[in-house]
């Protein structure tokens, strides 16, 4: 497939995999990688699904998709395609490369049957043309637990926490993961092969802690929980200086999940915890003893498109009941335009193609960030980005999209 400036886009070939790799990595900053890391994203590599921009016989342009099921708000997990490894040459900008990926992910995404598409966006102001809408956000922190203290839920003391090789209780905490995935909106049923991503842990990537910890957290002698974080110590005038680095924290239950946060808090000769990409609502919130001190630091993170309205829209429930007429503008995508009616509650919805007068107007940009329901119709009225046709709607179709645990896009891809 041709594109502008004589570039040609083509699958990409496992034998063209490192060359493809390589370009990748330098228009990411050229950053080092590991044997480990390569390996491993070959192996999760869907090459019938990634492409490859070419001038001549250099890459210029990278992308692809992963074959993704993502929870929505109702547990349902719906088929997703996940774009990622999107890069562009320095030396190609503005000639259509970007563009006509874009094109063919959103076509392919279409033809899979998928309802949805997801991206972590490096640069968001890109993605916001093609569809997509940031739909979840994430928590950064950085805590000081010399001054911090947690208080966990009554019953926290009868949890068993022990430390354990993380891949020798990975099946434990995968089934962890997995029974959390319904719960709460845009979490990533775990795809085969994936959990090895888990565990990944290249010296590049530990910035000179320790290697991959694990505890895991038992109540009635079963695994109901699990932490994974990196320590590096540290000394100062005062005395010791170290620090938790949390990857990953996952449990069953609140009474383990305040164990698991209690242990992170009180390990010794650390004085900091540092947090990355957390869900917004998480309890420790609310059982620290000051808040100022964690220095919480919002950002975005996933970014939703509904590559088929009707089909995403049926796919989720709704908090209260629905009957909405959305006309929807969707440039790059057309066959979504036009006018659609949801109706449905708590027990399941359908949304079909309609004549009747629309309630409310918004671009699929919209759709996409309120669709897990982590962001507000209402906000989003006011901020320019939807007109309410019909009086009062605005306020009723809000409610209903709304979830009452906050979505969060459970890893990276």
């Amino acid at each position: 497939m041709g594109t502008d400036h004589g570039t040609e886009l083509k699958l990409l070939r496992p034998e063209e995999f490192d060359q493809w790799w390589n370009h990748l990595y330098r228009a990411f900053g050229g950053g080092p990688a590991s044997d480990e890391e390569r390996e491993l994203d070959e192996s999760l590599t869907e090459f019938d699904r990634t492409l490859a921009v070419w001038d001549g016989d250099a890459v210029v342009g990278t992308s692809g998709a992963y074959s993704l099921r993502m929870s929505v708000p109702g547990g349902a997990l719906v088929p997703t395609a996940g774009v990622t490894m999107v890069s562009v040459s320095a030396t190609h900008r503005r000639r259509g490369v970007l563009t006509s990926m874009m094109r063919r992910l959103l076509d392919d995404a279409r033809a899979a049957g998928e309802p949805l598409a997801a991206l972590f966006a490096s640069e968001p102001a890109i993605y916001g043309r093609f569809g997509f809408g940031a739909a979840t956000f994430q928590v950064n922190a950085e805590i000081d637990t010399s001054r911090v203290a947690l208080e966990p839920p009554a019953g926290a003391d009868g949890v068993r926490v022990r430390y354990a090789a993380p891949a020798d209780v990975l099946a434990e905490c995968e089934a962890v993961y997995a029974a959390q995935v319904p719960a709460r909106p845009g979490m990533l049923a775990r795809q085969p092969g994936w959990e090895r991503s888990v565990l990944l842990d290249p010296e590049s990537r530990r910035g000179g802690a320790s290697p991959l910890q694990c505890v895991t957290a038992e109540r009635d002698g079963r695994v109901t929980g699990y932490a994974r974080f990196r320590t590096k110590s540290g000394w100062g005038p005062g005395g010791p200086e170290g620090t938790v680095s949390l990857a990953d924290l996952a449990a069953l239950d609140p009474v383990t999940a305040g164990a698991l946060w209690r242990f992170l808090f009180g390990m010794d000769l650390m004085t900091t915890l540092s947090l990355r990409g957390r869900p917004v609502d998480e309890a420790w919130q609310h059982q620290v003893s000051d808040i100022r001190r964690c220095l919480l630091q919002p950002r975005d993170a996933g970014h939703i498109r509904l590559v088929d309205v009707g089909a995403a829209l049926s796919a989720r429930t709704y908090v209260t009941p629905v009957d909405v007429v959305f006309e929807v503008e969707d440039a790059f995508c057309p066959w979504n335009a036009g006018r659609w009616r949801l109706t449905g509650d708590a027990k399941g919805a359908s949304c079909e193609r309609t004549d009747h007068a629309a309630d409310l107007a918004l671009s699929v940009r919209e759709l996409g960030a309120v669709y897990l329901g982590g962001v507000s119709l209402l906000s989003l009225a006011a901020a320019g980005r939807g007109r309410e046709l019909r009086p009062g709607v605005l306020t009723e179709a809000s409610v209903a999209f709304g979830s009452p645990v906050a979505p969060w896009v459970s890893h990276g891809f």
